[in-house]
């Protein structure tokens, strides 16, 4: 990135979308709020440009976003909808009159993770994903199937497996701190269905229940370590399905909320060394994906990348 261009590079996810005006190496401004479904939804580009916008506007006043040369977003459900990731490319690059790319989640995750190189990177957050690019830039994926299908192991799943246990010991099965710590939320176990059908996002909900079990755990309780080794030991295995085939020893860079708990990712790591998978420390994050994807033209993950504009640099 030179020095005199102003990047704006946004991560427009699930549970939160997040912007940043970057100029060169320099953070200029941020801001963030609530995420949105996906942009494979219907109306999805346009629920997409209308937050990232709404986002933009509460960027701290005075910021020269009018300045920006390129813009780069990584937008949650673009391995869904080609045609639909594409049009929200188009839309960005004619309302900025810049170049703009619009990549996966996912793919900034492991591209700024990596900077760019082929490798592994396991994303941890409200879901979870295992992304690998091999050196032809092929992807190799494993999870990331959503809420119903898949995203085992992910924040959403360690909240929704705690619940359970909350509302298995209220029938009389093993008793566990955690129906304390549901007690914040609920005056009884027997409201939390109708406190989760409350809410308009029940999986973020769910999620926001992770770090009381990762804390319970922590803490010695026995119901709430099950439920974390067995999400390490799901993790490693989706960790195993992305790098089948593989040359050489596996390696994974590890993002997302989850992995923010240094108990969780000791575990974690302890888990994928048993499987003889080391894990790297991530150079960037889905931001600075982003940020390469938006200046910097021919990287192996060229293919699952939807740019618009022209005057794109090499």
């Amino acid at each position: 990135m030179e020095a005199t261009e102003v990047v704006l590079v946004a991560d427009v996810g699930k549970s939160r979308c997040r912007v940043e005006l970057r100029g060169g190496t320099e953070l200029l401004g941020a801001a963030d709020q609530h995420g949105f479904p996906g942009v494979h939804v219907d109306n999805g580009p346009t629920l997409a440009f209308e937050l990232l916008l709404e986002t933009v506007s509460l960027l701290p006043p005075g910021l020269p976003v009018g300045a920006i040369t390129s813009v780069g977003a990584a937008v949650a459900g673009v391995e869904a909808s080609a045609e639909k990731s594409q049009e929200l490319a188009t839309m960005l690059s004619q309302r900025f009159s810049v170049p703009a790319a619009v990549l996966s989640d996912a793919t900034a995750a492991q591209l700024g993770a990596l900077q760019g190189a082929p490798g592994t990177t396991l994303i941890v957050g409200t879901g979870a994903v295992a992304f690998r690019f091999d050196e032809a830039g092929v992807l190799h994926r494993a999870d990331g199937w959503g809420p119903y299908l898949g995203d085992r192991g992910s924040g959403r799943w360690i909240g929704q497996q705690g619940l359970q246990a909350v509302l298995e010991a209220h029938d009389g099965g093993p008793a566990t701190s955690l129906s304390a710590a549901a007690g914040a939320l609920v005056e009884s176990p027997e409201m939390l269905p109708g406190w989760l059908a409350a809410h308009e996002n029940p999986y973020r909900a769910m999620a926001r229940f992770a770090p009381l079990v990762l804390h319970a755990a922590e803490a010695g309780d026995a119901v709430a370590h099950d439920i974390i080794g067995e999400a390490c030991r799901i993790l490693t295995h989706t960790v195993r399905l992305a790098s089948i085939g593989e040359a050489g020893s596996s390696r994974v860079a590890l993002l997302g909320g989850v992995v923010g708990s240094e108990f969780f990712a000791a575990l974690l790591r302890k888990s994928l060394a048993s499987a003889g998978i080391e894990v790297v420390a991530p150079l960037g994050d889905g931001l600075d994906g982003a940020a390469l994807a938006a200046t910097r033209c021919g990287l192996i993950q060229e293919r699952y990348i939807h740019r618009d504009g022209t005057n794109w640099p090499d």
